[in-house]
């Protein structure tokens, strides 16, 4: 389940440990196969979650992912 704030916003308790830590690794210019790696899951989980976190940015591209993750400080 999705927490809105004002606005529609998502709120930084809807994003999982998981998440942020995938987009952690997005914020830092790493590939899926190296995001893969690193957390020790495979490409199709990466997708996953990012394809989640997308969601629930309300985004389509990384580098917006980016911008409304810095937007809203979430890292």
């Amino acid at each position: 389940m999705l927490s809105f704030g004002e606005k529609g916003t998502v709120l930084i308790e809807s994003i999982s440990r998981r998440e942020r830590e995938v987009l952690h690794h997005i914020i830092a210019g790493r590939s899926n196969q190296e995001i893969a790696s690193n957390l020790g899951i495979s490409i199709n989980t990466v997708k996953q979650h990012t394809t989640n976190i997308y969601g629930k940015l309300g985004v389509k591209r990384r580098t917006q992912a980016i911008a409304r993750a810095r937007a809203m400080a979430l890292l």
